[in-house]
């Protein structure tokens, strides 16, 4: 069947060969040099086009907002970003900003052509009112959120006591890991549940537009007054340009809200839930992100962990989102998940968090043969699990798109380390402050003891300062932690902040 694909690609040579590789297969092929001359021919053929290849091998890399504006324009539109081999940041970024395929150039053409097929059918889907995520409705409450884990545990606590005030609440992790979900909840509980959640993304929308799409123009009503007596819920606030986070401010102060091209402000009564993955006291030190507008936003902070760290969940999550779709799907009764795919499933990382798991689970019911989904139907998992399992320790040039953090390192390490003693032998010391050659950290001391926590915690932070060549920002996520905490723990450590890698392992 014929089908419409939009072609974002800066390199005439490779738009040209993919065009001609796509089109031999029959389907029509609008193109774009740009980005933004991408996203201009999308809104004006959305209803039309039924895939987006989108290439992210620029010089300035993925533009973060590029993906969630094309999802404001039709969200039901899948996009495959074509990045180039070694691009691991710009792959794992493309993943949280929701794309739901990436090809690694070189693109053999089957390639190409399988990632399409399997996108225009997510997208006929979608199309007969089955999309990948579901239209949440202000019925959704807290019962809806897996909570398997102590994290999200906690996270429903707090959730419920939230709901119980009016105070601004400040949703915290990373993209993907169900911000959205907790602020729906957190409404329904409240005593405003009947009236409007509105939600924005400020990443969706462009500086230039997003005072007009927030407060309101002569043209335009705004999502402050949209939300009036209910829940405004601003995701990404840490991108709100710098006029818009004085005139929330005002918002928040006041009470009012001010329409360009209006003398007289209007009364703004709206309960604000914002959200953010960026550690906002850093965008404030950096001068991003007004002091006193954080000081009255940040009142009640709830910090979503990311999935990879709280994977009794996965389990529940995949048997939920797999229940789910195969009601949307009309199968005539739920797909069973194979133990060998469970294992898959939860041994993943998910950079994506939540959102990309939930999709990876849509893509295989809707893709599904029989009567349930095995491991062969999660290939781009069980690719990039194997290539982890068989890459070699610190070699950046040899690392796939999805590399293990330093932590899992250190966890498949210690394993292996205690397969290997018995008895109560102590471990050789070949490295470091007791530690092993390579990157495995010893779990006990020379007289068998278990050793203290903090001397394996300066050892991993060491390791991750050496391994991320002294790039702070990097170690800092990678290890999960804050780069304000992960400065605190240099100086209990005696490490020089500002040449780390001269104490590094």
């Amino acid at each position: 069947m014929t089908a419409q694909i939009l072609l974002i690609d800066e390199d005439a040579a490779e738009r040209r060969s993919m065009k001609a590789a796509i089109e031999a297969h029959g389907h029509a092929v609008h193109v774009a040099d740009t980005a933004q001359a991408g996203v201009d021919l999308f809104r004006r053929h959305a209803e039309q086009i039924g895939v987006v290849v989108l290439d992210v091998t620029s010089a300035d890399g993925l533009n973060p907002s590029v993906i969630p504006m094309l999802a404001e324009i039709n969200a039901g539109v899948p996009v495959i970003v074509c990045t180039t081999e070694g691009a691991t940041e710009t792959a794992l970024n493309a993943v949280r900003a929701g794309a739901f395929d990436f090809l690694v150039k070189p693109i053999a053409q089957e390639r190409l052509i399988g990632a399409i097929e399997s996108a225009l059918k997510i997208h006929r889907t979608s199309l007969q009112g089955r999309t990948p995520r579901r239209a949440r409705s202000g019925s959704v409450s807290f019962s809806d959120v897996v909570a398997a884990s102590a994290a999200m545990s906690r996270v429903v606590e707090l959730g419920r006591r939230a709901a119980q005030s009016m105070i601004p609440v400040m949703l915290e992790g990373e993209a993907g890991v169900g911000k959205e979900l907790v602020a729906r909840a957190i409404h329904a509980a409240s005593d405003r549940s009947s009236r409007p959640f509105v939600s924005v993304n400020c990443n969706a929308i462009t500086p230039a537009q997003i005072e007009d799409v927030l407060f309101g123009s002569e043209t335009q009503m705004g999502k402050v007054a949209e939300a009036e007596g209910g829940t405004l819920f601003i995701e990404e606030i840490s991108e709100l340009p710098p006029v818009g986070q004085m005139r929330l401010l005002e918002v928040v102060q006041s009470g009012e809200v001010h329409r360009s091209g209006q003398a007289k402000p209007l009364k703004a009564n709206v309960r604000l839930v914002l959200a953010t993955n960026k550690d906002l006291i850093e965008e404030v030190k950096a001068g991003r992100f007004r002091e006193d507008l954080y000081y009255r936003v940040n009142v009640f902070p709830i910090t979503i962990a990311a999935l990879r760290r709280r994977k009794e969940d996965i389990p529940h999550l995949i048997r939920a989102f797999v229940e789910r779709f195969s009601l949307e799907q009309r199968l005539p009764r739920t797909l069973q998940v194979e133990s060998s795919a469970l294992a898959l499933l939860t041994s993943f990382d998910w950079p994506g968090n939540t959102r990309q798991l939930e999709n990876a689970i849509f893509r295989a019911v809707v893709l599904a043969e029989g009567t349930s989904l095995k491991e062969s139907d999660f290939p781009q998992i069980a690719a990039q699990v194997t290539s982890h399992r068989g890459a070699t320790v610190g070699s950046e040039a040899q690392a796939p798109v999805y590399e293990p953090s330093p932590i899992a390192k250190v966890q498949a390490a210690l394993a292996e380390r205690a397969a290997s003693f018995s008895g109560g032998q102590s471990a050789p010391s070949t490295g470091f402050n007791g530690s092993a050659s390579g990157n495995v950290i010893v779990s006990t001391d020379e007289a068998g003891n278990v050793r203290k926590l903090a001397e394996i915690e300066e050892e991993l932070i060491r390791f991750a300062l050496k391994f991320y060549r002294g790039q702070m920002s990097q170690v800092a996520r990678k290890l999960g932690i804050g780069r304000s905490t992960l400065y605190r723990k240099l100086k209990d450590y005696g490490i020089d902040p500002d040449d780390p890698q001269k104490d590094a392992a």
